[in-house]
């Protein structure tokens, strides 16, 4: 098939949508397709893929998603393509995937990170009256329109957010659960690079590692996190140690973490491209998240063997069975479950049963997986396009 890929951005560096979206590219590329990215990044073809930048033409942030769609609108009018599929909200889609979920629960659950009322409103006002908010908004509810393209969901919560915000629901909505596609290190390479990661981080190998990776430390759920580390610390459990790594602002929790005498057992390393040395070194993964429609972070987790504490706000938790591969807690801002469930995975023979049922999940959550999901997807709307037509 000749698929056309859209994608605002495709810099890896930037978080998980942006990832996925060049590995699907890849891999429908390597399944013998005529992969095309449209995307504003200036960047070179790859092998077997085509990309067409689209310059969004205005210098203004808030107006570069509408620019971008638009003159992607009219780069397609020139170009003939089995199938149109778009991770950016693009209207003339055949199909949808909101990798970032629908932009109403975006909304909501960013105002339930303010822990006090008067806060929860001031962030729900902010946002109503952002401008590239409002633009997204306007392309979805375009793209829900009755004839609008089908939607892929990477899981079954963003499938409940097209019922509950667009009265939209299966047929026209589709699970295809989030795939990752990790670098797996072998025994030796994982012994390696747990005690390399040990010795730089000076986490003695006994010590309970507990990692938290995110772009977003608010939203990912961190400050709850610190709270229950000083739970634990209370309560003389102090044999943990926790590895901050990802882009956002430090100086602020430093800050808290100096007032409350948890500076030594917490480092913050910034971004990272050694995710899979971390995931070796680490014995949870913990991302008490107030928001993910599928986390990456969580199912790279699970794909290493970690084990992992997130929330019932985050769709990777669908593939948890708590106690089995991890826990799933109810709400980010739960302080006390999480430091219990903290506490619960202290014990290393629990750990190395749930890392073998964590490593069981590699099929289900494998990008491969994904993709052939999505080429079968693709070749029934390809075929609906044709009998339409035809």
């Amino acid at each position: 098939m000749r698929i056309a890929l859209i994608i605002e951005r495709i810099e890896t560096w930037r978080g998980g949508a942006e990832t996925s979206g060049m590995e699907i590219a890849q891999l429908l590329a390597q399944r013998d397709h005529d992969v095309h990215v449209f995307t504003t990044t200036n960047a070179q073809n790859l092998p077997r893929i085509t990309i067409h930048t689209v310059p969004p033409e205005t210098r203004i942030r808030s107006r570069r998603l509408g620019a971008y769609v638009r003159n992607t609108e009219k780069r397609l009018a020139a170009e003939s393509f089995d199938i149109v599929h778009a991770v950016a909200p693009f209207p003339q889609a055949d199909v949808y995937q909101p990798r970032g979920g629908l932009t109403a629960e975006t909304v909501e659950r960013n105002v339930a990170t303010r822990v006090r009322a008067t806060s929860r409103l001031l962030k729900r006002a902010l946002m109503a009256m952002n401008v590239k908010q409002k633009a997204q908004l306007d392309l979805e509810r375009r793209i829900f329109r009755p004839d609008g393209p089908v939607i892929a969901c990477v899981s079954q919560y963003v499938a409940t957010q097209c019922e509950r915000f667009y009265n939209v629901t299966a047929p026209r909505v589709r699970v295809v659960f989030n795939g990752v596609n990790p670098e797996v290190l072998n025994d030796d390479e994982r012994a390696a690079a747990r005690a390399q990661m040990r010795g730089e981080l000076n986490v003695a190998d006994d010590t309970l590692l507990l990692v938290f990776l995110a772009h977003n430390f608010r939203l990912k759920g961190l400050g709850p996190l610190l709270e229950a580390a000083g739970r634990l610390v209370a309560a003389d459990f102090n044999n943990f140690h926790l590895v901050v790594a990802g882009r956002d602002k430090i100086p602020p929790y430093q800050r808290k973490l100096e007032e409350a005498g948890l500076t030594q057992f917490v480092t913050f390393t910034g971004p990272t491209q050694r995710a899979p040395q971390f995931f070796a070194a680490a014995d949870v993964c913990v991302h008490p998240t107030f928001y993910d429609p599928c986390s990456r972070v969580v199912l790279e987790a699970l794909y290493h063997g970690v084990p992992a504490i997130t929330t019932a706000h985050n769709g990777a938790s669908e593939v948890i069975t708590n106690g089995r591969e991890g826990f799933v807690i109810d709400r980010a801002d739960d302080v006390g479950l999480l430091a219990r469930r903290i506490r619960d995975l202290a014990d290393p023979a629990v750990r190395a049963r749930m890392a073998e049922h964590a490593k069981a999940l590699r099929p289900r959550i494998s990008m491969e997986r994904h993709v052939e999901e999505l080429e079968a997807l693709f070749q029934d709307v390809r075929r609906r396009k044709e009998a339409s037509t035809g």
